[in-house]
């Protein structure tokens, strides 16, 4: 692991947070592995302090759960949690799209394209699926700040987040990703051309696909009875 000591941007306990969390939300580090304070502190070669407090923050996230005698674990995360994180994003990215395509200035809207083209250029490409899952976020996310609406932007990246790690865990099937560039690229052209009803109704039917896909997943996960 990369001493982040040597990372000096950010504060220390702000860089553990960050490196911690990057590692769950990707899978690196499992659902229930056990976070150690002892064994991380050596591994990410910093005191147990900025652990201690990164653990603590991974927790308020629901990222981390911490119980007694059991310690601080890795949460699990089920098929329910996303249908549950779909429900959520279904309605609030389609208003989040809305405010985008008012709101959206010149500059945005060739900036959203270009990103919308990259992520379709990482499809055709299809060797590189931590490319494609980050250029997904950075979509919506950009969407999300042409909204002009800051506590939006907190409440979507947090369900995100959550969407996040599950991609990770479970997108497998490459045919997500290439229904996902179209829907991008309806969504962009509805943004930009300032069709704001046109926009809340693809960035709604966007997340509706994937949460179907999700329900698909868990009704072959569970004829497999490898549900959670």
């Amino acid at each position: 692991m990369t001493d982040i000591q040597l990372k000096v941007q950010k504060p220390l306990k702000d860089l553990v947070y960050l490196e911690l969390k990057h590692k769950i939300l990707t899978g690196e580090i499992v659902s229930q592995t056990r976070l150690m304070e002892i064994d991380l502190s050596e591994k990410m070669n910093v005191s147990r302090t900025p652990i201690r407090e990164a653990i603590k923050r991974l927790a308020d996230d629901g990222l981390v759960k911490v119980e007694p005698r059991r310690g601080a674990y890795v949460a699990n995360i089920s098929i329910k949690d996303m249908l549950d994180v779909f429900e959520v994003r279904e309605d609030m990215e389609g208003f989040v799209a809305k405010l985008a395509a008012k709101r959206i200035t010149e500059e945005e809207k060739v900036q959203l394209k270009e990103i919308a083209y990259e992520y379709e250029a990482a499809i055709e490409k299809a060797d590189d699926k931590e490319r494609i899952i980050e250029l997904d976020e950075k979509f919506h996310n950009f969407i999300v700040k042409c909204s002009g609406n800051e506590t939006l932007r907190e409440l979507v990246n947090y369900v995100q987040e959550l969407s996040l790690r599950f991609r990770y865990l479970y997108y497998d099937d490459f045919s997500l990703y290439e229904s996902t560039a179209e829907q991008h690229n309806r969504i962009m052209e509805a943004i930009n051309s300032g069709r704001e009803n046109e926009a809340r109704v693809e960035a709604d039917a966007h997340v509706k696909a994937l949460k179907e896909f999700v329900f698909a997943l868990g009704k072959r996960m569970e004829a497999i009875g490898d549900t959670e």
